[in-house]
């Protein structure tokens, strides 16, 4: 155990097995208290407990959480929890979440109200019940999960839409936090896990591939990712987050996968055109779009 999170309490949702577990260890290990979570006990490869059992067992400090963080009572009891067991609350790390697939042919309003309060529900509710204790400390980290799907992946459209919905929120909560003390950041992890299988022959109708095909990675992420890392070595980037060395990084969303690390851009406009007097129409904009906007 090292001591660059000493003193501070992070909750981490999403932690009984996986990048979640990963990132409890990493954040135990530099020092904090962890509140580990997941929805039940009892889950097959790990939960909130045996997370908690191993950081204890390592000489860390933690304390297991079950519930559900998609419901509102359950991510306020959430919050309290932390405060009652360790007396605040210094980062919160909103990784709870699950693999909802499925193209647009397939999707259904249950798997889509699925997503959302999987993914995105969840991030708005333990962000919402957290931020009152951060704004009164003036610090606190506020980590939230994201995905390569945000940028749009083919059958996962629920599912991007719910991860698309974190980057948005991610970087509007960072513009109303500016200046506070608090940050808000997000990752996008790479590793296998039980979503990604270890290597890319164990998936049928590959996701990777897919996203290869259409231009979303190039060939040297491809090839990175048909032999992705361990959840583990995610962990030690969101700990470096969290810590106060990263205090001026807020609103930024990164890619972390192992020992590649990566800052997406900022959006921008990358092309306009400009009518000077009254508006196009139609006809011009035939003329126009294609050869500067459909390159």
């Amino acid at each position: 155990m090292t001591d660059t999170l000493k003193g501070k309490v992070c909750i981490v949702t999403g932690s009984g097995q996986g990048i979640g577990r990963g990132i409890a260890l990493a954040i135990a290990k530099e020092g904090a208290a962890v509140i580990t979570n997941n929805r039940r006990p009892g889950t097959k490869g790990g939960d909130a407990e045996t997370t908690a059992s191993e950081i204890i067992q390592a000489r860390g400090i933690a304390a297991p959480f079950f519930g559900n963080v998609s419901e509102a009572e359950i991510s306020k009891k959430l919050m309290q929890y932390a405060i009652n067991r360790f007396g605040q609350i210094d980062i919160l790390v909103n990784n709870a979440g699950a693999g909802v697939g499925g193209s647009i042919w397939k999707a259904t309003e249950e798997s889509f109200n699925k997503a959302l309060n999987t993914h995105l529900r969840s991030t708005f509710l333990c962000t919402r019940f957290a931020i009152d204790y951060l704004k009164e400390k003036k610090n606190g980290r506020i980590i939230n999960c994201a995905s390569g799907s945000w940028l749009g992946t083919p059958g996962l459209c629920v599912y991007s839409a719910a991860k698309a919905g974190i980057v948005g929120f991610t970087r509007s909560v960072a513009a109303d936090i500016e200046g506070s003390g608090i940050t808000c950041n997000a990752y996008h992890p790479f590793s296998y896990s039980r979503l990604v299988p270890k290597t890319i022959g164990e998936q049928d109708n590959s996701v990777i591939t897919k996203r290869y095909e259409i231009g979303l990675i190039d060939k040297e992420e491809f090839e990175w990712q048909s032999n992705p890392p361990p959840p583990e070595a995610v962990g030690p980037f969101i700990a470096y987050l969290a810590s106060d060395q990263a205090d001026s990084i807020n609103g930024k969303v990164f890619y972390v996968s192992g020992g590649k690390v990566a800052l997406y851009s900022e959006p921008v406009r990358k092309a306009t055109i400009h009518k000077s007097a009254g508006f196009w129409s139609a006809e011009e904009l035939i003329d126009q779009v294609p050869g500067l906007f459909c390159n």
